[in-house]
């Protein structure tokens, strides 16, 4: 993503990356170590995204969209508002109703139990994002069907007992690869121009 970054010029295509990582917690520029709780055997990398610590591994579609804001006219605001409404209608086309909550990037879904601020919320899709040169980079990733104990290790987005779901957890079979293809269609829809591809 750097290197796409660095060397891009003004008429360089968009491109959204759609990939699946192995077992990784990633911190990003505002993360703090006492929020990484039990790591073990899992990698932990530093990144240069925004936000705090996060888990990725099989099971769960990351998009990084790499554009160039300054052609798109829009600034960092509107771009997380498009990346969550791409999530949002990829969740409703499997009947889940997904939520944004103020103050808290990322895409939420309704829940029995949990205490604290997110009492009765689960997060079901990450946020972190990157600016350069006024071009976006990192993503954002939702769960599809993985192992959600990892997130037990960290306190997600820096949020002691933030509970994660995914679909499978709420009942939706739907493989990887489909939930890929519709949220990239959805994130063209959102980030459309035609130099995208």
């Amino acid at each position: 993503m750097r290197e796409f970054t660095r060397t891009r010029d003004a008429a360089t295509p968009d491109e959204i990356w759609l990939v699946e990582h192995p077992p990784v917690f990633t911190m990003g520029l505002a993360a703090r170590p006492d929020h990484l709780l039990a790591p073990g055997e899992i990698a932990v990398v530093p990144t240069e995204r925004g936000g705090q610590v996060t888990y990725h591994g099989p099971g769960q579609v990351i998009a990084y969209p790499l554009i160039d804001l300054r052609r798109l006219g829009i600034g960092v605001k509107e771009l997380v508002y498009r990346y969550e409404q791409a999530i949002i209608q990829t969740l409703a086309a499997s009947s889940v109703d997904g939520r944004r909550i103020a103050g808290a990037p990322g895409v939420f879904v309704a829940i029995e139990g949990g205490t604290g601020p997110f009492a009765g919320w689960a997060k079901i899709a990450a946020l972190g994002v990157r600016i350069m040169r006024g071009c976006s980079l990192h993503g954002l990733a939702l769960n599809v069907r993985m192992d959600l104990e990892p997130f037990d290790r960290i306190n997600p987005c820096g949020y002691p007992g933030l509970r994660s779901v995914d679909l499978a957890s709420l009942g939706v079979s739907v493989t990887p690869e489909a939930v890929a293809a519709r949220l990239g269609e959805r994130l063209v829809a959102h980030l459309h121009h035609d130099q995208l591809r």
